[in-house]
């Protein structure tokens, strides 16, 4: 046992070059002391104290955390020793502080833009502001398109009648439903008193099949109306209504045109300094934009209002048609045509009770 002992620590102390050769003086010292201190402790081992000591030190070995690194190159004069634990702690402290850095650079990253947001924001609502009450007091000037101006008051117009010709006809829809709810309810009643009076049985009878009829011939009627309502409210409040935000939009657009052209008008007139300039050519920019806005936004409004004028005479071409022959053909007592009036314009009526729920439903 002490021989193995004796030449593992022989062999942990003893450098051999890779052919085996010696290479200077340097390394010839080296093995000779080497040689010393394999035999003192050859000499050691052979005494019991000797053999309990390198036990000790075999079996507790070196701490990895207390190991040292040398720098330099061997049988130099100068070498440095850095203790592992220290570089492990300092390597961890950094790499948190790292971290907390990248964390706190994003966050303050965030609060910036959000600042420069708002502040943009509150000037550009502040140069609207002032514009729009020099406006009003009739101090600042504006820029007017005449004929551009002129169509979207029609437009304005427009959709209020038409707004008066969708209250009517929902207000005729609920009248007319009525109406033919009691023609029902009477019909019914009529036909049960012809078979409760035989003395009046034939005039109860037809008058219950004419009620009867004019409750059928009023249910078709009512399809018509609900789908000339439908196609109105479509016109009014979808077609029409998307204009007008692209409208308001515009607007919007030419007061902060206007806003930083009266800007840009007022930093000229002032005196022509380094900081004046430089102001100058920031409101110069900012003007661009608002104008390139503006025009494209007005080019949106005058596309939409030619495409909404056709659009709105086709629709009202083909309900206004539809209205007439359906009151028509009612008014006239002509089922016929007047069913021949809903297969022209594809309109399908919903049977009786199709929107009651089932009675399985029901339970």
């Amino acid at each position: 046992m002490a021989d193995s002992m004796m030449s593992k620590a022989a062999t942990m102390e003893i450098p051999i070059s890779s052919n085996g050769d010696s290479r200077n003086l340097a390394e010839d010292d080296s093995l000779e002391q080497a040689a010393k201190i394999q035999w003192s402790l050859r000499e050691k081992v052979g005494s019991p104290a000797g053999l309990r000591d390198l036990q000790q030190v075999m079996v507790s070995g070196p701490n990895l955390n207390e190991t040292s690194i040398v720098s330099g190159g061997y049988g130099g004069t100068t070498e440095g020793i850095i203790p592992t634990s220290s570089i492990k702690g300092s390597n961890m402290h950094h790499t948190s502080s790292n971290s907390s850095m990248t964390a706190e650079e994003a966050t303050r990253g965030i609060a910036v833009e959000k600042f420069d947001i708002m502040k943009k924001w509150g000037l550009n609502t502040y140069k609207c502001t002032k514009q729009m009450i020099s406006e009003r007091f009739g101090r600042g000037s504006r820029t007017v398109d005449l004929e551009l101006e002129a169509q979207i008051e029609v437009l304005r117009e427009t959709k209020r009648k038409y707004e008066n010709v969708l209250h009517l006809a929902r207000a005729l829809t609920n009248h007319f439903y009525s109406m033919v709810q009691t023609q029902h309810a009477l019909g019914d009643t009529f036909a049960d008193l012809s078979q409760k009076s035989p003395e009046l049985r034939d005039e109860f009878g037809y008058n219950a099949e004419t009620q009867k009829l004019l409750c059928k011939n009023g249910e078709t009627l009512l399809g018509a109306i609900n789908f000339f309502v439908s196609s109105i409210n479509t016109l009014v409040n979808k077609t029409m209504e998307d204009t007008l935000m692209t409208i308001k939009m515009y607007e919007n657009a030419r007061l902060e045109f206007d806003a930083y052209r009266a800007d840009l008008e007022e930093l000229n007139m002032g005196p022509r300094d380094a900081v004046t300039m430089a102001r100058i050519e920031a409101a110069q920019q900012q003007y661009q934009i608002h104008k390139d806005k503006y025009e494209r936004l007005r080019n949106d409004v005058t596309i939409k209002l030619k495409f909404l004028e056709e659009n709105k005479v086709k629709v009202m071409h083909k309900q206004l048609l539809l209205f007439h022959n359906a009151i028509s053909a009612y008014f006239a007592g002509n089922q016929q045509q007047l069913e021949q009036t809903l297969k022209q314009f594809n309109i399908k009526l919903k049977p009786p009770g199709a929107d009651k729920p089932s009675w399985l439903e029901e339970q």
